[in-house]
């Protein structure tokens, strides 16, 4: 366990928009509910809420509005993470400025490097501001799988804390496991690994399901905290319907149309992403309404 880092569910925030941009009313709605379902920490600006669709000003108006709404009460971690590492490493110090607990930082993307040029990347985002960074590995995205070694080595570095685990391979995410031991935070990236990833010895689950269910999710990783594994079996196996349905469809496509069926102001989705249709979307409101959102 990293003690710098949270234990529990940290949800992944789908992004309110509104015409002028973000929806700050909404956001602080979202930060309300979050704390009252128990949800350990909120990700601003990571996949799920569209960061690549944003202007610099608006990811700015989103870390730092969720930062003012949580007011120390949750655990607020920027999305800081690109392919340019000289941008990553100056977005990385502002969140820190801002008042961010921690940063998530994504593998570079599209410009592909080796798994020496990870090590010089993020040791550079690590050197340039004193804040816990989680480095973020989902390769079906980026088209680049950070090995186990790589980031055994980067957790030596004393601000590299954790690793959001995207990857779905259990083997590898052992290995991560065994290399790094308990000085690092491992969070599963996946809502459908995260019982096998606690068993590894991880520390929660970065959830996209969490917008949606967050009390259930958080109550998943305390069971299991508190040695009632059956009772989290359980409970993975009850979000399990739920968890494919928010990837029926490139996330955040469902999850942001299942926020909206469910009363929840989010704005559209920003293209490319384009709005669910026809029987996939009659499939996600079935779904809601199985587990009585809707």
């Amino acid at each position: 366990m990293n003690d710098r880092l949270f234990t529990g569910c940290g949800v992944a925030m789908a992004t309110p928009f509104c015409e002028s941009g973000v929806n700050e009313h909404e956001l602080k709605r979202q930060v309300e509910r979050h704390i009252s379902a128990g949800t350990r920490a909120m990700i601003a600006c990571g996949t799920t809420g569209e960061p690549s669709a944003m202007t610099p000003a608006e990811k700015e108006r989103m870390i730092r509005a969720a930062i003012d709404a949580a007011g120390g009460r949750i655990q607020v971690i920027a999305g800081t993470g690109c392919s340019d590492t000289s941008r990553a490493a100056r977005d990385t110090r502002l969140a820190g400025d801002w008042g961010a607990d921690a940063v998530l930082v994504v593998t570079p993307y599209y410009n592909k490097c080796t798994q020496r040029g990870l090590i010089e990347h993020y040791t550079a985002i690590a050197d340039a501001a004193d804040i816990p960074i989680i480095v973020y590995n989902v390769p079906s995205r980026t088209g680049l799988n950070m090995l186990p070694e790589t980031f055994a080595r980067l957790s030596e570095h004393e601000n590299i804390c954790g690793m959001k685990e995207a990857s779905g391979n259990i083997a590898q995410i052992t290995e991560l496991a065994r290399l790094c031991g308990d000085r690092i935070a491992l969070y599963s990236g996946n809502d459908d690994t995260t019982l096998p990833v606690l068993a590894l010895g991880g520390q929660g689950v970065i959830s996209v399901t969490a917008n949606i269910l967050p009390e259930q999710v958080e109550h998943m990783v305390e069971m299991y905290m508190a040695g009632d594994v059956k009772g989290s079996r359980e409970m993975q196996f009850y979000l399990n319907e739920m968890n494919h349905a928010l990837m029926s469809e490139v996330n955040p496509i469902p999850v942001k149309t299942a926020m909206r069926l469910m009363g929840m102001d989010m704005g559209a989705l920003r293209l490319p992403l384009t709005e669910m249709q026809g029987e996939r979307l009659e499939e996600l409101k079935a779904v809601l309404r199985k587990y009585a959102l809707i």
